[in-house]
């Protein structure tokens, strides 16, 4: 369950500068690429297929830095 995100507003604050900060906060929660998430279901199987997928990615960058280490 993600954190509900909440603000108030500051003597002599603008409407535009309290929406501006209740956005930075709901990207920092995370609640933006929650929703784009779960906007479509997706199969167990593919969500598993995308994880190992990220997961070799993660593994193949981490080499190409060590690599890049060792040479120097």
């Amino acid at each position: 369950m993600t954190p509900q995100v909440g603000i108030y507003l500051k003597e002599g604050e603008s409407i535009e500068a309290a929406l501006r900060r209740f956005k930075r906060d709901c990207a920092n929660a995370g609640i933006m690429s929650e929703i784009k998430r779960r906007e479509y279901f997706e199969k167990p199987s593919v969500v598993k297929k995308k994880a190992v997928e990220a997961a070799r990615r993660k593994r193949d960058k981490k080499k190409r830095l060590f690599a890049k280490k060792d040479k120097l």
